[in-house]
């Protein structure tokens, strides 16, 4: 399958970033992924790999580019609990960093670059996010309705900005979501919330809690994996990109 490592334009620089599509001389929906707090890495690319098999060109940026090219941090192979610490304390000023407006300028960008890729066929884009790009994920989607057709999210903080900020966030969203959220992230309670927002905002939406799962339950280089919560995943994402998304 062939992958690329690209440079994509921004008001800010460059953000390099990993594509990988089906190698078939065609042309593909794009799906713009983001990856979790941890950064473009290996599993990203993997996963990038599985995603494109599909039939979709998936593009992943590098969030933190304006602090260098990925991996901006040194991590270790398997990011266990011992590890943690060390990693977080360098990677909340990243993510601390990455403001709102810096959001929504680069999706701007990343949504501009992968449409224009002669590798992707006209028509809507998905978007999809790991942890804190599952946030990113559904701001990317509010601000572009028309442009993005699905959104899916996973162990990703949607709720972060409060209940008025949710609000606004529904309130511009058109595309097709889905929510899996972790065990450990969110309460019935808080899903019925969550819900209950997305219901009144009219967004056609599939949002539910993994059972037995940790955030960062989708990241197989982490102490939070967990396989069948992974595979729940694919069983989501898969059938809400073929249905949205042109020739999906």
């Amino acid at each position: 399958m062939p992958t690329k490592m690209l440079q994509i334009p921004t008001p800010d620089g460059q953000a390099d970033a990993f594509a990988a599509f089906p190698g078939h001389g065609e042309r593909h929906p794009g799906v713009l992924m983001y990856a979790d707090g941890f950064g473009l890495r290996p599993v990203l690319r993997e996963m990038a790999r599985e995603l494109a098999g599909h039939g979709y060109y998936v593009l992943v940026p590098n969030l933190f580019y304006r602090h260098g090219p990925a991996p901006v941090i040194e991590l270790p192979e398997y990011i266990g609990e011992e590890a943690r610490p060390a990693v977080f304390a360098e990677l909340m000023p990243l993510i601390e960093a990455h403001t709102t407006e810096r959001v929504l300028s680069d999706a701007a960008a990343y949504l501009s670059f992968l449409t224009a890729q002669p590798e992707v066929s006209t028509g809507p884009v998905g978007v999809t996010g790991y942890c804190i790009g599952g946030l990113l994920a559904m701001r990317t989607a509010a601000a572009h309705p028309g442009q993005v057709a699905a959104v899916a999210g996973f162990h990703g903080p949607v709720g972060a900005d409060g209940p008025d900020g949710l609000r606004r966030l529904l309130s511009t969203l058109t595309a097709q979501v889905h929510l899996g959220h972790a065990e450990t992230d969110l309460t019935p309670a808080a899903l019925g919330e969550l819900n209950r927002a997305l219901d009144a905002a009219g967004v056609d939406h599939t949002s539910e809690i993994y059972p037995g799962t940790v955030h960062g339950f989708t990241m197989s280089d982490t102490d939070a994996y967990d396989p069948a919560a992974l595979q729940r995943h694919w069983d989501r994402l898969l059938p809400l990109l073929g249905r949205t998304l042109t020739n999906g």
